[in-house]
């Protein structure tokens, strides 16, 4: 097994791990930050012990580029794969939510139509990579994870395409015994059926809460998916509907012709069977009979001696059970014999690879702690997490239990705690501050606030939670509580002296609205902004309005009064405050009011633009007789 990377460490320059979430007989899964797109994937990490055996290292690498080929709504995608620090790695989606395994152990059996459509969303994975060419093999509920919405993701394509030398290694079956194929348990080459198969192992123990073969090694149980019938479905859990149960009996057929032709037909008989309608052919036929006391011997028993055991008081192939040799009865008896003594030959053979030793009792030990055991012992170790109330990452339960007897090299399941029961996040809308932290105490959780500006909720009011409304959250666990301070408050840029459409271009891209009101102005050139509210350089709530007044043409005009100024002023004040000038000379008899402005028509006030103001000037008329 890899060594428990740290938090920090960073694979190939590029994923920052964070927490292991997964563990298994080839590698371990971390969650990850990937530095390069900044988000979240899982990344998992070839055990040091394989990177130098080619076998592994292949099938490494084609679990990278079956899956990496495989896009798909309910396939995970993988991202990238390469070396690092003596080892392999595969960068994948990281998948929020749980395990199927998790979800049947915590409800099981799950409601009939529940099944039914998470079995159809693996079917669709399942068809979408047979019609390339690609066989998963090894698909069991601990490889699907179903999110919140109910949305069911295959995982781990990690043997597909696998020949019959890699279905053992170290004298234990590869993948899960209890969802093999019995032509995957007999070591034959498999196709899509062999998945169907398994999925329709999934499919019983759904609708069931239990699988359909089960026994103290994976030798009995393989001889059981090869030579025994499964129990009823219904005369396990009665509420299954019949139709469905049919399906289901369908799907575990012994020989591969007699099941669903391909994923399609398998998820048309399930939509079939909501409405009570049964697939075309009869499920299985009656099992072989059971062995009696004397006949059933150990390893010492030939595969003939079997095959006459279990071939006596089998019906001919016609169903018809007098008795009689005819040519239906021998076909059975043929395949019968066939199939116990394929059975036989590899449990023998399993048997004489694998020393059984004590399986260390680990329950209490804490995981990494549990495998390091295990390990040590000579034994794989495969993690399932399931809430409890014990601590988090403590091992609860461990399958084979502690000194039971097992093949050495084979895999055992520890039950991990996921820690203390989840509840969905209430929703805290609406609420205020207090009344959205007492709502979720209420729950069982602890709350921290974060204030942040919010532009729909009203200061001092709830806008949000982390983890959001609705997400299953441990109890006792904290809960950041998001608390709205108001629109928030931006700087409002200076805009007096830009043209009315720049100005409005500043503002709109500071985050503000904008009004716009013309002025008549003489000083400055139409267009400009000669004024604002509110001034540049103060706060304003971002996408409030700011007024701006932009200068247009003047229709009217101030008139200047320039009695008692001389000519040349009084013309330079009128012409600059845009009239014309007209001049009308008059007598005086002050010698002092020559050349100046002693009246004026208008003398002041408002006059049109452009319009005339007559000025008198004085001219000096010496008195007469002077």
């Amino acid at each position: 097994m890899t060594r428990d990377l740290g938090p920090e460490t960073v694979i190939d320059g590029r994923y920052r791990i964070g927490q292991r979430i997964g563990s298994g007989g080839m590698a371990d899964v971390y969650l990850a930050s990937d530095l390069q797109l900044d988000r979240q994937v899982a990344v998992k990490i070839l055990h040091r012990r394989f990177a130098q055996d080619p076998e592994f290292v292949e099938r490494f690498r084609r679990e990278a580029s079956n899956a990496a080929g495989l896009q798909h709504q309910h396939i995970v995608s993988v991202y990238d794969r390469g070396e690092w620090d003596g080892t392999y790695y595969i960068a994948m989606e990281y998948l929020q939510g749980r395990s199927l395994k998790q979800i049947i152990n915590d409800y099981g059996p799950l409601d009939p139509a529940l099944a039914a459509d998470l079995a159809s969303q693996i079917l669709r994975a399942e068809r979408f990579a047979h019609r390339r060419g690609v066989v998963h093999r090894d698909i069991k509920p601990h490889n699907v994870i179903v999110d919140d919405d109910g949305l069911a993701t295959v995982t781990d394509f990690g043997i597909a395409r696998a020949g019959a030398s890699d279905m053992t290694q170290t004298g234990s079956i590869m993948g899960t015994a209890q969802y093999l194929s019995p032509e995957q348990a007999q070591g034959h080459e498999v196709g899509p059926q062999s998945d169907l198969y398994s999925t329709g192992v999934v499919l019983y123990e759904m609708a069931t809460g239990r699988l359909p073969f089960d026994g103290e090694s994976a030798v009995a149980i393989a001889m059981k998916q090869v030579g025994e019938a499964p129990p009823d479905p219904l005369s396990v859990n009665p509420s299954i509907p019949p139709a469905l149960g049919a399906v289901i009996l369908k799907a575990l057929e012994k020989d591969p012709a007699r099941r669903f032709a391909d994923a399609d037909a398998f998820i048309a008989a399930l939509d079939a069977a909501q409405q009570g309608i049964f697939p075309d052919t009869p499920a299985l036929p009656p099992p072989p009979r059971a062995l009696s006391a004397p006949d059933q011997t150990q390893a010492g028993m030939t595969g003939a001696t079997l095959a006459a055991a279990t071939a006596g008081g089998a019906g001919n192939g016609d169903g018809e059970g007098d008795g009689s040799d005819g040519p239906g009865r021998r076909w059975w008896i043929f395949v019968a014999a066939g199939v116990v003594a394929a059975a036989a030959v590899i449990a023998l053979l399993l048997i004489l690879r694998a020393p059984q030793v004590p399986v260390p009792a680990v329950v209490g030990s804490q995981e990494a702690e549990a495998q390091t055991i295990l390990k040590k012992a000579g034994f794989e170790s495969e993690s399932v997490r399931k809430q409890s109330d014990s601590p988090k990452g403590q091992v609860i339960a461990q399958d084979p239990a502690g000194g039971d007897r097992a093949g050495k090299g084979s895999t055992v399941t520890i039950t991990v705690s996921d820690g203390p029961k989840s509840l969905p996040v209430p929703s805290v809308s609406g609420l205020t501050a207090s009344q959205a932290k007492r709502r979720l105490e209420n729950a069982g959780f602890n709350v921290r606030e974060r204030k942040k500006p919010d532009d729909r909720v009203p200061v001092g009011d709830a806008v949000e939670t982390l983890p959001p409304e609705g997400t299953p959250t441990p109890l006792g666990s904290t809960v950041t509580l998001i608390v709205s301070t108001g629109k928030e408050k931006v700087e409002v840029p200076s805009v007096v002296g830009q043209s009315s459409e720049d100005a409005q271009a500043t503002l709109r891209g500071a985050g503000f609205g904008v009004s716009v009101t013309q002025k008549e102005s003489t000083d400055a050139a139409p267009g400009t902004v000669i004024g604002q509210s509110p001034a540049g350089g103060t706060e304003a709530d971002r996408g409030s309005t700011v007024a701006i007044e932009v200068a247009k043409k003047a229709t009217t005009a101030t008139v200047p009064n320039t009695v008692g100024t001389d000519e040349a002023t009084a013309i330079d004040r009128i012409q600059g405050a845009g009239f014309r000038v007209s001049i009308e000379r008059v007598p005086v008899s002050d010698e002092a009011d020559e050349g100046t402005v002693v009246d004026q028509n208008p003398t002041g006030g408002k006059a049109p633009a452009g319009s005339t103001v007559t000025i008198s000037v004085g001219r000096y008329v010496p008195p007469p007789g002077g």
